[in-house]
């Protein structure tokens, strides 16, 4: 019984340490300079970006791209800005943002 709970807790470990890792890549990337879970500041919040691509399957395709090449007009007026530094932080950041 102890290896079976040992066992679920490291899978469950596992399965959370992405999205712990992507809000300090998010943090090391500067994202939250502009972007935060539930606050709109710059740029909207990762809680709507995950909303606005829900139930597209390309959706961390699209956002990694925005991510790294910039965006513009799809959430206002202020355009996202190549970044650079997040480029090759930016699938890990994607997958994360979809699980906001």
């Amino acid at each position: 019984m102890k290896t079976l709970t040992a066992v679920a807790l490291a899978a469950a470990m596992l399965v959370a340490a992405p999205a712990f890792a992507s809000a300090d890549l998010a943090k090391k990337n500067g994202c939250a300079v502009c972007h935060d879970a539930t606050a709109k500041k710059m740029g909207p919040t990762w809680k709507d970006i995950a909303a606005k691509n829900k139930g597209n399957k390309d959706a961390e395709k699209v956002l990694t791209d925005a991510i790294a090449n910039g965006s513009k007009g799809k959430y206002g007026k202020i355009p996202m800005p190549p970044q650079a530094k997040a480029k090759a932080d930016a699938p890990a950041l994607a997958k994360w943002i979809m699980t906001n």
